[in-house]
């Protein structure tokens, strides 16, 4: 607790109207939100290459954000950090009533239908206008924001009931996209390429594969074998802009075959 304080402490101190930081004081929650998306990938970042010091230090960069989203709440009358902390105690409080209620759940179901009951009865307080899709949020990254959207109206009903017609809907989109590709209209083809991303997440969901997972993987894949292209190019005193595609294609078949 002490150091907890001493943080809000400091925060407070940078956002002094007379005694703070220039830059600091020139924040807002707009201009600190990209900030907090990027410490939060630091974060995720540093547990994907398992640096737990470093993911000390990035989850400390991830808390100073919300010390500062809470500090200018807090100026502006809207909130403060002590409102912050009560108010996720209260959804951990709901949403496990079998820790901290006595609640009784016999499987693995009934207890992710508690949970998806609480977060709708939540959702409902905060926008009873809201439709289904309400409070999907707009800033997650669009494969993930995909898999939510999907989830939510599967909930009621709107969803394939098995993985074939998926994939024939991905046939379909892909053939869109070469009638976009063959018609030379930009726009139709990055429509039809977002309806192609679209249901290949909603494939992932199917599989019950994290679609955001998958594409990092594939990333990860890529980066491995193109580094290994640069390394043998290196080694045989080439580089890629001197040689064939064919040749690039071998090495990369060369990358393969080594698993990586």
């Amino acid at each position: 607790m002490q150091h907890t304080r001493r943080l809000l402490e400091l925060m407070a101190r940078l956002r002094h109207p007379q005694e703070g930081c220039p830059w600091d004081l020139r924040q807002d929650f707009a201009s600190v939100a990209p900030y907090t998306l990027e410490e939060a990938y630091e974060v995720a970042d540093a547990i994907a290459r398992e640096d737990f010091d470093d993911l000390r230090l990035e989850l400390g960069d991830l808390l100073l954000q919300v010390v500062f989203h809470a500090q200018m709440a807090q100026e502006a009358g809207l909130f403060d950090f002590e409102d912050v902390a009560a108010g996720i105690c209260d959804k951990l409080l709901r949403r496990h009533p079998h820790v901290f209620a006595g609640a009784v759940f016999d499987t693995d179901a009934e207890r992710s239908a508690a949970w998806e009951a609480a977060k709708a009865a939540e959702r409902a307080e905060r926008a009873p206008q809201g439709g289904v899709l309400a409070g999907v949020a707009l800033a997650l990254p669009a494969l993930k924001r995909a898999q939510k959207l999907q989830q939510r109206a599967a909930r009621v009903g709107f969803d394939w009931p098995d993985l074939a017609p998926v994939l024939d809907k991905l046939d379909e989109e892909l053939a869109e996209v070469r009638d976009a590709l063959a018609q030379g209209d930009r726009d139709a083809v990055a429509d039809e390429l977002g309806d192609l991303l679209f249901v290949m997440a909603n494939l992932a969901r199917h599989l019950k594969v994290d679609a955001e997972d998958a594409l990092r993987r594939g990333n990860a894949k890529f980066e491995r074998r193109f580094a290994y292209i640069e390394a043998a190019l290196q080694a045989s005193g080439r580089q890629a802009e001197d040689c064939t595609l064919a040749e690039l294609d071998a090495l990369w078949d060369a990358a393969k075959a080594q698993g990586l």
